[in-house]
């Protein structure tokens, strides 16, 4: 395995899922806007970009059973939203407001 790849999956793991999840939503609000803007490689990099921390998050040794098919679930739909042809306006705004709402999480757990 790459080491940089590996040091960022342990600065990954070392986050807490509410962190995890902030992140992974910063990158999938660009994704989303690089593809309404029909740029599709920088497109093509938020959207690799989200889909990797989510495999990350969902190999996170601290998740389990319910837990980890929440997020493995998220990483499905997340996937659909992204990948398909036209954008779906009603999943895409339920993955936008569940990301916010975990970056929201994280930043008050930090004061």
């Amino acid at each position: 395995m790459n080491k940089e790849l590996e040091f960022n999956k342990k600065r990954w793991h070392n986050m807490t899922l509410a962190q995890q999840l902030g992140n992974v939503g910063s990158d999938f609000e660009r994704a989303l806007k690089w593809k309404q803007k029909g740029k599709h490689e920088l497109f093509a990099s938020a959207a690799n970009r989200t889909i990797e921390q989510l495999d990350m998050t969902v190999s996170d040794s601290g998740l389990h059973g319910s837990r980890r098919r929440e997020i493995a679930r998220l990483r499905e739909e997340t996937k659909k939203a992204l990948f398909s042809k036209k954008i779906n306006t009603y999943l895409t705004s339920g993955l936008v407001n569940y990301f916010l709402r975990m970056a929201l999480l994280a930043r008050q757990s930090t004061r």
